[in-house]
């Protein structure tokens, strides 16, 4: 049995489902991107390739085994696309809510049935239809619960809007005693330095007390400032138009102290040392092209 146990984005990582890029499929066609990103490197030929994106997610792979985590991967669906397992599930406490994807990506949770099958069914949650969310949009600081969601009278017409309020009062009534706070988040279906897919794509906890954030991710400035004045303005990594483009919010914590980058965020790298953080670095420029990175491609089930 796996005794589920995930409280924070950074204590201690014991276990984790870690996607997988091989048997990616080929390269969708502009109608079947899901985001503005994908669809631009589509549109532009630089789509990535299954060869570059195994190499990257091994890479991570290869941190995990040297910090001694207990890795899960999803069993191999034929050309299908499995490498952001965030999205389809997360674990809250010792809960794993299962999420109600899109549609067609509802095999990536069949993947990994083998692994859900270890954990304890009373704790196994699916959440009714009407409730949309998605592990991206789910962030947990110990007491908080911070969810991203998008608030506007056209949610339906955007692929880029991931959690509905429904989502949110989902959680709100399964976790009476923590704080739900939830973030109304700027989304375009055409321009990705102007979408910010999820939670994730805009802000980020790290360590005991910081955080990474990007301001205009945010459709209201209360909502930014909520975070500002919890963490401490002097506490925030603040990262520009591009750097969120780039997907620099979207790390991921193996313990207080070691956080994995992608090797290209110098600026991030900078701060991190100078807070006293083990960086760890690894290349994935390429499965970023995707609108993902590495939180995107986590699912972490257990945490000291």
């Amino acid at each position: 049995m796996l005794q589920l146990n995930v409280k924070n984005e950074t204590s201690r990582l014991r276990a984790v489902i870690l996607g997988t890029a091989v048997s990616n499929g080929p390269t969708p066609e502009p109608h079947e991107a899901y985001d503005p990103k994908s669809l631009e490197h589509i549109l532009k030929g630089t789509y990535p390739t299954e060869e570059n994106m195994v190499k990257e997610m091994e890479a991570l792979n290869d941190v995990f085994l040297k910090y001694d985590v207990q890795v899960f991967r999803p069993e191999i669906i034929e050309n299908y696309n499995q490498i952001f397992s965030r999205d389809i599930g997360f674990v809250i406490d010792d809960y794993f809510i299962k999420a109600n994807i899109l549609p067609d990506r509802e095999r990536e949770l069949d993947a990994i049935q083998y692994v859900i099958d270890r954990i304890n069914p009373a704790k196994v949650v699916r959440p009714p239809e009407e409730v949309h969310i998605e592990g991206g949009d789910v962030m947990l600081w110990d007491d908080h619960i911070f969810i991203g969601t998008y608030k506007g009278s056209d949610y339906k017409d955007y692929i880029t809007a991931r959690t509905n309020m429904h989502g949110v009062n989902f959680i709100k009534e399964m976790f009476p005693n923590k704080i739900v706070k939830e973030f109304d988040l700027v989304k375009s279906r055409i321009e990705p330095r102007d979408n910010a897919l999820h939670l994730d794509c805009c802000f980020q906890p790290v360590g005991k007390d910081k955080g990474v954030i990007y301001k205009s991710g945010f459709r209201e400035e209360a909502d930014y400032l909520y975070l500002v004045n919890l963490f401490g303005k002097e506490n925030l990594f603040h990262i520009e138009r591009e750097e969120m483009y780039h997907m620099t919010s979207n790390f991921f914590s193996i313990d207080t102290d070691v956080v994995v980058i992608e090797k290209n965020f110098t600026r991030l790298k900078n701060w991190l040392l100078e807070k006293g953080f083990t960086v760890e670095e690894v290349p994935y420029a390429e499965i970023s092209k995707q609108e993902g990175l590495l939180r995107c491609s986590t699912l972490p089930l257990i945490r000291d």
